[in-house]
């Protein structure tokens, strides 16, 4: 009998709650019984209409919106696979994904319309896409409309998928090379709900509004794209992350949970508009993709303190989530409010060493994990899955370590570890310490080419309106919580925000290329 499917939550749901608002869209809504009968028909018009068996994958590039959604959920319904596309990357990225994938169907809204027709025009050959669908309102180049493909498709609910059968291929890593698409199964995606239902203490079921602001095309998204609905709560969407935006629908809408990352909620709690009043009905937050500076977590604990926060750690090949720190956790305070908790229901962490050798409690090295929600390969890359699995654990290129009761505190990527005078520097620590500044908005820290040490820690700063502060200024602060090593050498003001991905993780790779050109040390 199978069971990690998507049939097994969302049909139930949409039986079950029928008039019950599913989906909230600006000024679009739709019940359940509304939303499914959508979601069925798009499932029919990707089969009938487009030629798409459910091995075949389809591309989105668009904001979040209800038709994305939509999307999602056909697509783990087993109407095809699903390739969502990071709203960031660059004309011959996207086209060398289009290619790589051996997508033909696109879906695109009018922001991104242009972008994606211009990608393909300028792409290595003629174009493989044999439609592209617009969605939404507004005008681009396109060969049918998304509601044209509703209107004229059955609401007939599709044939089961297999357990094992890929259901999304995201890509990751386009700033370091070729982006690597992942490969993930039903079962990896259905196992990563539960194992976040088992440890999240509440959020996704009955009566609860999650407000859906992370972009979809990312994998920190996929449990509240997927759980939410099939818990009978209702989705609140934002087409980008705005920061008065959110706090105007978390008021309007009554939202009891939802996910950011520690840049929108720092973002967020700035915001001439917010007060802790005007989100009071949020139950559960969850944050991740990358750590919480510590000055941030300890004023959102203060000033919220009946919210249950937590936090999740993972990554795209994980389907998303490795560990959780939870509610509880939070609430106890400590040292261990500085980690990402410990493995969910189903994955093991262990901390390896360069040769692959098991390291002990407060030992950092690399953080390698293994579990069923793993994905089954990077698509077409066969030589990099072999490596990524080395000795049956797979290695995520993060450092870190475990205490003696197996909570993981990350202390950085491998990749933006410094290297100065022998020693290891990690940034994260540096950017904790600079962070607690009372004028310091945003930091970011880098290692940039020394000639006596290989590399010297150096900070980029915002600072927060109003406040005016110096390098020595920086330096004085950051000494009295770190190492001399540790503290930066130098400090880099900036007026305008530090780059950030589409996931709003800050682009260190942006920062460090003027520092590094015509360097041996690679910038990626």
């Amino acid at each position: 009998m199978k069971e990690l499917i998507y049939h097994r939550g969302f049909v139930p749901a949409i039986n079950r709650y029928k008039d019950k608002i599913a989906v909230i869209d600006g000024a679009y809504q739709a019940n359940f019984t509304q939303h499914g009968d959508r979601v069925f028909r798009l499932a029919h018009a990707l089969k009938h209409q487009l030629g798409l068996r459910k091995s075949d994958r389809f591309a989105v590039m668009a904001v979040n919106s209800h038709e994305y959604l939509e999307l999602y959920h056909a697509a783990f319904l087993g109407a095809g696979v699903i390739n969502p596309l990071n709203l960031r990357l660059a004309g011959k990225e996207l086209d060398y994904i289009v290619r790589d994938s051996g997508t033909e169907v696109v879906f695109v809204d009018q922001f991104f319309a242009k972008a994606f027709d211009d990608a393909m025009k300028a792409g290595d050959g003629p174009s493989p896409i044999r439609h592209v669908v617009l969605m939404g309102g507004g005008d681009g180049p396109c060969t049918l409309r998304y509601e044209d493909l509703l209107a004229q498709a059955q609401p007939v609910i599709p044939d089961e998928p297999e357990e094992d059968d890929t259901v999304v291929l995201m890509y990751t890593g386009g700033t370091t090379g070729l982006p690597k698409g992942v490969v993930c199964t039903q079962r990896a995606e259905m196992l990563n709900c539960y194992h976040v239902g088992m440890v999240l203490q509440g959020g996704f079921q009955e009566g609860e509004v999650n407000l859906l602001q992370t972009p979809i095309f990312h994998a920190a998204s996929m449990v509240g794209l997927l759980s939410t609905i099939s818990g009978g709560g209702t989705t609140v969407l934002i087409p980008m992350f705005d920061p008065a935006g959110v706090i105007d629908l978390v008021h309007r809408h009554k939202v009891t949970i939802s996910t950011m990352v520690p840049t929108m909620i720092g973002m967020m709690v700035n915001d001439p508009t917010f007060s802790p009043d005007k989100i009071q009905s949020l139950k559960h937050l969850v944050y991740g993709a990358s750590p919480m500076p510590s000055v941030l977590l300890d004023k959102l604990l203060e000033m919220l303190p009946e919210l249950n926060i937590a936090q999740g750690y993972g990554m795209t090949e994980s389907s998303s989530v490795l560990t959780f720190l939870t509610a509880d956790d939070h609430r106890k305070g400590g040292p261990r409010l500085r980690s990402v908790g410990r493995p969910v229901p189903g994955t093991e962490i262990c901390i390896q060493d360069e040769d692959g050798n098991l390291l002990p409690p407060g030992q950092t090295g690399e953080v390698c994990a293994k579990g069923g929600n793993f994905m089954t390969e990077y698509w077409n890359k066969r030589e990099q899955t072999e490596k990524s699995f080395k000795g049956g654990w797979y290695h995520t290129g993060d450092a870190g370590y475990l205490d003696d009761e197996g909570y993981l505190f990350l202390v950085d990527r491998v990749k933006d570890m410094i290297i100065t005078g022998g020693e290891n520097v990690y940034s994260v620590e540096v950017e904790n310490a600079i962070a607690s500044h009372p004028a310091v908005a945003q930091v970011a820290v880098i290692g940039i080419p020394h000639d006596t040490w290989g590399e010297a820690v150096h900070a980029v700063v915002v600072t927060n309106d109003g406040h005016t502060v110096t390098e020595i200024d920086i330096i004085t602060h950051a000494r009295d919580s770190i190492a001399g090593y540790k503290v930066p050498k130098s400090v880099e003001f900036r007026v305008e925000p530090l780059p950030l991905s589409g996931a709003m993780k800050v682009l260190k790779r942006d920062l460090r290329a003027p520092h590094w050109e015509g360097k041996d040390k690679s910038i990626g």
